[in-house]
C-alpha cells in the first residue's frame, strides 16, 4: 500500500489553513476540502486493517466454501481446495485493493477517530458499555 494510497501530485504544496479535522487547499484556482495528513501506522496498518475485515465481510460465500472444504479434506486441503481457495484470494484481493473500499475505510477511521478525540473512550469500549445499557 504506502506511497501509493497517500494521494496528491507529486511536487503538489497546498497552501493550508488548517480548521479541526478538515484542510482547505487551493490547487490551480479552485478550493479542495483534504483530509488531514494520516501517519504511516494509520495508512499502513489501521486503515488496511478495515479493508481486510470489510473484505472478509463482502466474502462470507468464499470464506464458507473455502472453510468446508478444509474442515472436510483435513491435511490434503493443500490439494483439494485449490479452487475455492483460488476464488477466496481473488475475491479479498478485488475489495482490498478497491480504491472506493480503500476511502469509505479512511472515513470510518476518521470518525472513530475524531470521536476518540471527542469522548476519549475507544470504539470498542464505546461497544462494550452500549451493549451493557440494552
Amino acid at each position: 500500500m504506502g506511497k501509493g494510497w497517500r494521494g496528491g501530485k507529486p511536487g503538489f504544496k497546498p497552501e493550508v489553513s488548517i480548521t479541526a479535522l478538515w484542510v482547505e487547499t487551493v490547487e490551480e484556482g479552485s478550493l479542495n476540502l483534504i483530509e488531514p495528513h494520516l501517519r504511516h501506522v494509520e495508512l499502513d496498518v489501521l486503515i488496511p486493517k478495515k479493508m481486510r475485515e470489510k473484505a472478509r465481510e463482502r466474502c462470507t460465500e468464499q470464506v464458507e466454501a473455502f472453510t468446508h472444504c478444509c474442515k472436510e479434506t483435513g491435511l490434503l486441503m493443500v490439494f483439494k481446495c485449490r479452487e475455492e481457495n483460488t476464488a477466496l484470494k481473488e475475491c479479498l484481493i478485488k475489495h482490498f485493493t478497491d480504491p472506493e473500499v480503500f476511502e469509505m475505510c479512511k472515513k470510518e477511521y476518521l470518525q472513530e477517530k475524531e470521536e476518540f478525540q471527542r469522548t476519549g473512550i475507544r470504539l470498542k469500549k464505546r461497544k462494550e458499555m452500549l451493549s451493557k445499557s440494552t
